[in-house]
């Protein structure tokens, strides 16, 4: 257990490592990866996740795209000085700070879990004008019910002392906790996959950016933009989801106008580390239909 991730050290089999490179942007060290040739795809990840995540699709999608795919604020390898980017709107803020400094503006982008929520604020916003978004079990509703007005406070209680990511990390040594975590996504994943998590969360300083991350985030003003979203969004949902149920997805369709679903039926949260090749097909396709034309390789 750590406070925080050392390349030298965590970062000695990283996947994709080759493409790794770190840059000062908006006040964070950022860790991205840049691969490939062609029309420019940002991947962002989910909370609690980090680069690995695209471990197996990025270089599906470098075929025919340059894929740029980072770290998101105190998750991995990036580094942050201060929780202040740990929301919607201070994580959209600061990739776009990442993409200006890189000087790249992507004409395609897909995110999965809550990096699809921070692709379309970024839209919305204007930060990015892509010719089309993919979600991948984004994400994108804010908690119903009880949990609705439960989970913000817990979270904010759990992440305002460090003491609780210390402890989750210390707790995380076991090899059982997060194989049962990981399992709870309806996800199977391999060995390797399961092994960097575990990595990831046996590091307090990336514990407490998700967790700090999830007491800051706020969907409901997303939600409540969403019918003004004019970018063609394909959303991809994992029928066995157990963190993000799929009728999100087709409730987000039903907001925002000439959305598409495609329902992966035996999929769950992590559907595009279970199945990249099949994920990666679904976004060629897709930049296709919006015009986007991959490179020949």
């Amino acid at each position: 257990m750590s406070d925080h991730l050392v390349w030298e050290r965590d970062g000695r089999d990283w996947p994709n490592r080759e493409a790794s490179r770190f840059v000062d942007a908006g006040g964070i060290r950022w860790h991205v990866q840049q691969m490939g040739q062609g029309p420019i795809l940002l991947l962002l990840h989910g909370t609690g996740a980090a680069t690995h995540s695209w471990r197996d699709l990025a270089p599906h999608l470098a075929k025919g795209f340059t894929v740029v795919a980072p770290d998101l604020p105190g998750h991995g390898f990036t580094r942050i000085e201060d929780d202040s980017s740990l929301s919607l709107p201070g994580m959209a803020a600061a990739v776009r700070a990442l993409l200006d400094t890189l000087a790249v503006r992507p004409v395609l982008a897909a995110g999965h879990s809550a990096g699809a929520a921070v692709l379309i604020r970024m839209t919305l916003d204007g930060m990015i004008a892509p010719r089309g978004l993919v979600s991948i079990n984004g994400a994108l509703m804010p908690f119903r019910g009880v949990a609705g007005h439960t989970f913000a406070p817990i979270a904010r209680l759990l992440a305002g002392t460090t003491l609780t990511a210390r402890f989750f990390a210390w707790r995380a040594e076991n090899k059982g906790l997060i194989r049962g975590i990981l399992n709870s996504t309806g996800s199977t994943i391999t060995a390797s996959g399961e092994e960097l998590y575990g990595r990831l969360a046996r590091n307090a300083g990336h514990v407490h950016a998700a967790l700090a991350m999830m007491a800051n985030w706020d969907l409901a003003p997303l939600t409540a933009d969403l019918p003004r979203l004019a970018v063609p969004l394909l959303l991809v949902a994992g029928g066995r989801d157990g963190t993000v149920p799929p009728d999100e997805s087709f409730q987000a369709r039903g907001l925002v106008p000439g959305a598409r679903v495609v329902c992966l039926r035996t999929l769950g949260h992590l559907a595009h580390e279970e199945k990249p090749g099949e994920i990666a097909a679904l976004i060629e396709e897709f930049s296709r239909e919006v015009g986007v034309a991959a490179s020949a390789g």
